[in-house]
């Protein structure tokens, strides 16, 4: 986020409303699901009925007579098309695989054949009339299946990036520790599930392609088609102004969009697919399952000594999903020897990727939970525990962090909490109804990243601002904050500023996900800004200076102005803009030259259990976030309540029942697949410590999206210990976990 305005003269109010928050609530926001236009034709997909092998034979026949169909595309007719590469492999999708370019099935629901026709009701009719005989193979359908076979990741990918984070000699200060904790932990496979459901609409005009797509990385699909259509770049537009959400889902070319853009092609129509809530968790990407083992030991000082934290992780056949989750663990605390090791597993399902907090929320429920069972193992309370093992400098390198507020997340978020209240014992806390009543904390961490980024600031002679920058709007803020930036820097009203976000004709769109988006877009918008500012007083050196950019315009006589800005993460070369403008991810951090940068985040939880059927609720929530300097506190107070919300989630609802008898996910809709409802949510209080790191840049910004879903699980997990006596050390926790 960045600074908070605080002239309302020059700008909008502290805790301003979202800039877009009429335009949706009025249904006046159009996503592309939503296109209408005249002469669209409409897609349906054909999904794979079997886990792994190839397609036989099939059959469209009686398919293609149903009126209104156009064609019908197979692996058999589609024409050759080149693969768009692995996002983590130097290419641009979320997995290396793309159906219809062959036979071959390498995942259930894969599709294997797309009906097109001229309305929605004849495509999905004559995708369900396509015949198919398959030769199926053997295959693993998950991490704990018995043929599933753990490979090091330090073996499979390439040195440093992926080598195991070791520091100092843990096993040998493990083995000398006077206490230690040793416990595993079990997470689910998890599916995002946004409001908007994928989608694209492809249209040739002149043979320029333009897609309109709900995407995190509109110039890494821009830049993806045009490798597998064989064109250009520049005949590629991608259009993505607003998201439904994506939390990770959308930040890559998904494995359909190829082949919408060559039937409209060949049709010489626009044409619309949009996936069904089912094509989504098994077409696109999701969290994978992991275990984890950690192994903690402590002086009898109550120091931290030694940590030992290693993670299997899921991943594909065709494509390896690096696990990082021991990058927040390591640097949590004060911990001397650390040693975090991954290994990845093959199964046999499309790529898994990332999803929001994709490794640090499993990581830190791990950790934290093992944490909080060595305070108790100590007999020292869970949040002075984790103060006396606090640290300044980076744990890893050496190097100083470039903030660190934790310590006062920790304090901040007891006091608001009442946390001097607890009894510690567990079991000893009672409601009138008979409910045990638990109090947790956990505390989280997230990379402050940050990426290469363009932005040009142009104001008319109407009033009228406009600012077109590299980033994607998921519902995070931030148009809000960027338009915040502006009006203070401008002096402009709000409603003035137009942004175009996530369009590939206005600027080069970097990759918006790991909490990196407003970090990487403010600095240059707010210098580009400064830049037109200077530039329309040096033409009007007689204006006052309390004039807003448009008096100072007017003053000088001319029509319009116009600067542009670009920045770079502290430490990237100068050729990084050469990633950005090619569609392949740019982004720096945690380790800096001179620092490493990190969110942090404290939760305090407090759970309710019901006597009879051990029902969980959830009635208290606080947490306090050190992000830096907070541009939109409602924005930013949104992003924390909504992190919590889908920590509840994963703590207590949500998991992906795979089938091991066929593959695939058994509740791939929302009947089944459970999220918490607004009757699951009670208070959530947010706070910030709002200390601006400028030493990580000028506006004193760090991420928040990402770090706001860290740790609550482990928080919500050590508060039921604390209301009932017992670890539970996989997700979802479940009633049967409870029954005496």
């Amino acid at each position: 986020m960045a600074t908070t305005i605080q002239n309302p003269q020059r700008g909008a109010r502290p805790g301003a409303e979202r800039v877009d928050a009429h335009d949706k609530v009025r249904g006046a926001t159009r996503y592309a699901a939503d296109d209408a236009r005249a002469g669209l034709l409409h897609a349906a997909l054909v999904p794979s009925r079997i886990a792994r092998g190839s397609v036989a034979r099939i059959d469209t026949g009686v398919a293609e007579r149903v009126r209104g169909v156009r064609k019908v595309y197979t692996h058999q007719n589609i024409g050759a098309f080149e693969s768009g590469g692995f996002l983590m492999g130097g290419g641009f999708g979320f997995q290396s695989f793309y159906p219809l370019r062959s036979a071959q099935i390498a995942y259930r629901g894969q599709t294997v054949a797309m009906v097109v026709a001229d309305t929605l009701e004849a495509a999905r009719e004559a995708a369900a009339l396509v015949e198919v005989r398959y030769e199926a193979q053997p295959f693993v359908a998950g991490i704990d299946a018995p043929d599933a076979q753990p490979q090091a990741q330090s073996a499979l990918l390439p040195q440093p990036m992926f080598a195991d984070r070791r520091v100092g000699d843990a096993e040998a200060a493990l083995a000398a520790a006077a206490f230690t904790v040793e416990a595993r932990y079990e997470l689910p496979i998890q599916h995002q599930n946004p409001m908007e459901i994928i989608a694209t609409v492809a249209e040739w005009n002149e043979g320029v392609l333009t897609v309109r797509e709900p995407t995190q990385n509109a110039e890494g699909v821009r830049h993806g088609l045009a490798k597998q259509l064989g064109i250009e770049p520049a005949r590629v537009r991608v259009l993505s102004p607003t998201l439904g959400g994506g939390f990770g889902q959308k930040n890559s070319l998904q494995s359909h969009t190829a082949a919408v853009a060559i039937a409209a092609r060949e049709l010489g129509r626009p044409v619309k697919l949009v996936l069904t809530r089912a094509q989504l968790f098994h077409n696109a990407s999701f969290r994978p399952a992991s275990r984890h083992h950690v192994r903690l030991g402590a002086d009898r000082e109550g120091r931290l000594v030694a940590a030992v934290h290693d993670i299997d992780q899921q991943t594909s056949r065709h494509d390896l999903f690096p696990s990082s989750g021991s990058e927040i663990t390591s640097r949590l605390y004060g911990v001397k020897h650390f040693l975090g090791r991954d290994r990845l597993v093959r199964t046999d399902v499309q790529t898994p990727g990332y999803m929001r907090a994709p490794f640090e929320h499993p990581a830190a429920f791990a950790f934290e939970s093992a944490v909080d069972e060595m305070a108790y193992l100590l007999g020292r309370d869970p949040v002075a525990f984790r103060l006396a093992n606090d640290t300044a400098v980076d744990p890893l390198s050496g190097k100083p962090f470039s903030s660190r507020h934790l310590a006062e997340c920790l304090v901040q978020g007891s006091e608001a909490f009442g946390w001097a209240r607890r009894d510690m014992a567990p079991g000893s806390m009672r409601a009138a109804d008979g409910s045990r009543i638990g109090w947790g904390v956990a505390v989280g961490a997230y990379k402050a990243a940050m990426a290469p980024a363009f932005a040009t600031v142009s104001l008319a002679g109407d009033g009228r601002v406009r600012v077109a920058v590299g980033g994607h709007e998921m519902g995070q803020g931030m148009r809000t904050a960027i338009a915040l930036t502006v009006s203070r820097v401008l002096g402009a009203p709000v409603a003035a500023v137009e942004i175009a976000l996530g369009d590939t004709g206005a600027a080069p769109q970097h990759l918006t996900a790991g909490s990196w988006g407003t970090a990487t877009a403010l600095p240059p918008v707010q210098e580009a800004a400064q830049r037109l500012m200077e530039d329309l007083r040096a033409h009007a050196p007689g204006a006052s200076a309390n004039a807003t950019a448009l008096e100072l315009l007017r003053a000088s006589g001319r029509a319009q102005a116009e600067a542009e800005s670009r920045r770079r993460a502290p430490g990237q070369p100068e050729q990084v803009y050469g990633r950005l403008t090619g569609g392949l991810p740019a982004a720096a951090g945690p380790v800096y030259p001179d620092y490493v940068g990190f969110s942090f985040i404290a939760h305090f939880v407090e759970v309710r259990i019901e006597p009879t059927t051990r029902r969980i609720r959830v009635p208290r929530v606080v947490s306090v976030a050190d992000c830096g300097a907070v541009a939109s506190p409602r924005t930013a107070r949104s992003q924390v309540e909504g992190g919590v919300v889908w920590g509840i989630g994963a703590a207590l609802r949500e998991a992906s029942e795979v089938d091991p008898r066929h593959g695939g996910f058994l509740n791939a809709d929302l009947a089944e697949y459970v999220l918490p409802v607004a009757a699951d949510i009670g208070r959530i209080e947010v706070s910030f410590v709002g200390k601006p790191d400028t030493r990580f840049n000028a506006l004193g910004v760090k991420g928040l999206g990402e770090v706001a879903m860290v740790g609550v699980a482990p928080a919500i997990v050590n508060a039921v210990f604390h209301a009932t006596g017992k670890r539970l050390r996989r997700l979802p926790l479940r009633l049967e976990d409870l029954l005496d």
